[in-house]
């Protein structure tokens, strides 16, 4: 489908501050680092998340793909969005890792079924107690199933659903055919809702949080790493 001027103009101003961030972080401006960490931190840790199933693997995967994106940081040309190139080298990074872990260990006939972090920021401690269990019994379910996932439609799913990229989006970052996103996608919402059972009907996805103390710390390692002592936002 083609996109609308207004879309197109969109699209062109995000890729024209794309390049302009990139230019400020190789002219080594701390402010310009923070803010592609800050901006790009919650993508990245649930797509790597959503290949790895452990939590600090995957803060530590997305530090990694920080480290290798900022070392080449001068071939982004802006082809694509700042935010997918980012996604791709998390992508391929995390997918490095499950290949090490298979040559090393051999995979357990039963996986372990690792819970998401629920960030109780996400919550409203002023809310009724029984619908604030309510919400961490629902999260826990679609996080439970998300996990239960295969790995190719997990992928897909955490990337197309849980994180909204577009089809085409998703196809650019893991590598595939849009026709492929579209068939793994379809089989992956089946088998979620299955394990669902209809337990929790129209519910939204907002599952993977990746915000307050969890985003600082991630933002002020990176910066440390990059050699700016004063990592404080």
């Amino acid at each position: 489908m083609r996109k609308s001027a207004t879309q197109a103009a969109a699209v062109s101003a995000a890729e024209t501050g794309d390049m302009a961030l990139v230019r400020r972080a190789l002219a080594r401006e701390a402010d310009a680092f923070r803010a592609i960490i800050k901006t790009h931190n919650q993508r990245l840790y649930r797509i790597a998340r959503g290949v790895v199933r452990n939590d600090a693997e995957a803060e530590d995967i997305v530090q990694e793909a920080y480290m290798r994106a900022f070392a080449c940081l001068d071939s982004f040309r802006g082809d694509a969005s700042l935010a997918t190139w980012l996604s791709r080298i998390v992508i391929n990074e995390a997918l490095g890792r499950l290949r090490k872990r298979r040559r090393v260990v051999a995979m357990p006939a039963e996986a372990q079924i690792i819970r998401f972090p629920l960030n109780p920021n996400d919550l409203n401690p002023g809310d009724d107690p029984e619908r604030t269990m309510a919400q961490r019994q629902i999260l826990g379910l679609v996080e439970r199933a998300t996990d239960s996932l295969p790995d190719v439609y997990r992928a897909v799913f955490v990337a197309r659903v849980i994180e909204g990229l577009s089809i085409e989006e998703t196809a650019e970052v893991l590598g595939i055919r849009p026709e492929t996103v579209k068939t793994r996608l379809h089989r992956a919402r089946a088998l979620v809702r299955k394990a669902l059972d209809d337990e929790i009907g129209p519910v939204l996805l907002d599952a993977f949080p990746f915000a307050g103390r969890r985003c600082d710390r991630l933002t002020a390692a990176v910066m440390r790493r990059l050699g700016f002592e004063d990592a404080s936002s």
